[in-house]
């Protein structure tokens, strides 16, 4: 038996495009908003691709409708 339950990723139900800053930052246990402005200047100034976050987009699984986080 696996003692150990590590979330898994989601794309959150709480998004404003995809869900993905929401479901990384449920994850890692982050302020969403921390994460969306740190993924909007990365996106805006090169750091990070917008084909990165359209591709995390694609592959992340939408959060099912039973999932909740426990905080």
């Amino acid at each position: 038996m696996n003692t150990n339950t590590r979330p898994k990723l989601y794309r959150s139900t709480d998004r404003v495009i995809g869900g993905v800053c929401g479901g990384i930052a449920e994850y890692f246990g982050l302020d969403i908003s921390t994460i969306r402005i740190v993924t909007l200047i990365l996106i805006l100034f090169g750091g990070l691709s917008l084909w990165v976050y359209i591709l995390l987009w694609i592959i992340i699984p939408n959060a099912p409708d039973r999932y909740t986080l426990n905080r």
